[in-house]
């Protein structure tokens, strides 16, 4: 098989890690050939706090998909995510020195990369700059500014920070595992790429994913994203609350939430009782569905109220950035019962659970098309689009060395520029944390 067309994506989360293999058919959709998951020790609210026991978790999950798939596993998309990340607005100009050129991509690169020079807290990196729209001498709402004439030209920009120790962690530990490092993207944005439509991202929409130690939030405007935030808490704190609720341990809260549990007290009767075993002879405890979903219910109601902040932070009550696509809720938490009422009560928007399976194969595992695997999903398409990407690059390069071999005067004036994509700052991060570990050895 070609191991050009195969991509891996590896979802580091706190509760599990999930390596996934995937290709494209010829209908253009993601083919799954393998999957393989593993409980995450050594990660807490999505950042590596031991990397011994991610490495081996890592391991177990590749080992698993390379088995399902029967192919050796060597390149992988890493997601990162994590407390650690926030973003800000940032507007900036740059004044160019000829004006009678058109505005080109070196252009742009310069404005990006004085963004690039904002002062950060100590340990924090820019990770991800996204511009919004542009203005040329003052003319506004400019998408795309390239071919266009004019002095002054500035920017709206949405910059995604983090701390480089907590990714170059991630890094350490995929290396450590046997694998290489073939790009990195933020979560938010894999799964968003997973489960939402053009047309939501045109229209504008939030997209909640609820993990286990963290919930990501995205929000796109006329096809753009506006805005991300990670929320510190998770599926994990409600476990936590059920544990210490009805003192019982870990594994029972888990079980009860999942196979039990509600996110709106309304539903369940007050007769409706679940007994769970006692521990080494002792007597079985007896919990209420009633009390279950209240504990449920106001951890939640906690979680989305702290993302329905977020969402107006970006501006969601204004007219012109009002989100008609309304919020998609994906990720392990997304599974809970009764969480889409409860989240258009709470917000008053529309919302539906956002499963990966719009891009997939049609002969697809229905394990696979679960808002579970939203960004390993997310990651798999990464991957093959970074592929691409390359592919084309090689083939621009050919060309252009194929015409540069043929010295005849007018085949030189009609060679082609080679439509040269801008590097996004992932990739180019991609290459720091390459650097950076391999020279640490």
């Amino acid at each position: 098989m070609d191991k050009q067309n195969i991509s891996v994506g590896l979802d580091i989360g706190t509760t599990k890690i999930v390596a996934m293999i995937g290709r494209k058919n010829e209908y253009d959709k993601v083919e799954i050939l393998g999957l393989g998951r593993a409980k995450s020790l050594g990660v807490h609210r999505g950042v590596v706090n031991n990397i011994t026991q991610t490495i081996q978790s890592i391991q177990q999950a590749v080992q698993e998909a390379e088995a399902a798939a029967s192919e050796k596993i060597e390149d992988v998309t890493v997601g990162i995510a994590g407390q650690h990340i926030r973003s800000l607005q940032h507007s900036d100009y740059i004044t160019r020195p000829n004006s009678d050129m058109v505005i080109d991509e070196e252009d742009i690169d310069r404005l990006i990369n004085q963004v690039h020079k904002l002062v950060m807290l100590p340990g924090e990196e820019i990770i991800h700059v996204l511009p919004q729209e542009f203005k040329i001498d003052g003319q506004a709402e400019i998408t795309e500014p390239i071919g266009m004439y004019g002095g002054r030209l500035e920017a709206n920009f949405h910059v995604v920070v983090g701390q480089v120790s907590s990714i170059r962690n991630v890094g350490r530990c995929i290396k450590s595992a046997g694998l290489n490092l073939e790009g990195i993207t933020l979560e938010p944005l894999a799964s968003a790429n997973a489960v939402l439509s053009r047309e939501e991202k045109e229209a504008g929409v939030a997209l909640i994913d609820i993990g286990g130690g963290t919930t990501d939030l995205a929000v796109f405007k006329d096809g753009i994203i506006r805005h991300t935030a990670v929320i510190p808490f998770g599926g994990g704190v409600i476990t936590e609350d059920i544990k210490e609720g009805c003192s019982i341990i870990e594994k029972q809260a888990e079980l009860l939430k999942v196979k039990f549990g509600s996110a709106w007290p309304g539903e369940n009767k007050d007769n409706e009782i679940v007994s769970i075993p006692g521990l080494r002879g002792r007597e079985p405890k007896e919990i209420t569905l009633k009390n279950l979903s209240k504990i449920i219910h106001a951890r939640v109601v906690e979680i989305i109220e702290q993302v329905y902040v977020e969402i107006k932070n970006y501006g969601h009550e204004e007219q012109k950035k009002k989100l008609i696509g309304g919020i998609v809720l994906t990720g392990g938490g997304a599974q809970l019962k009764h969480l889409k009422q409860l989240v258009e009560y709470i917000t008053g928007m529309d919302t539906r659970i956002g499963y990966p399976n719009e891009h997939l194969a049609g002969d697809s595992d229905e394990d696979i098309a679960s808002p579970l695997f939203a960004t390993a999903v997310g990651l798999v398409m990464d991957g093959l689009k970074r592929q691409e990407r390359k592919k084309k690059e090689a083939i621009e390069e050919e060309l252009v060395v194929e015409n540069e071999a043929e010295e005849m005067p007018e085949q030189e004036a009609i060679a082609p520029e080679p439509i040269k994509e801008r590097r996004s700052f992932l990739d180019k991060l991609t290459e720091r944390v390459k650097d950076f570990l391999d020279n640490a050895e």
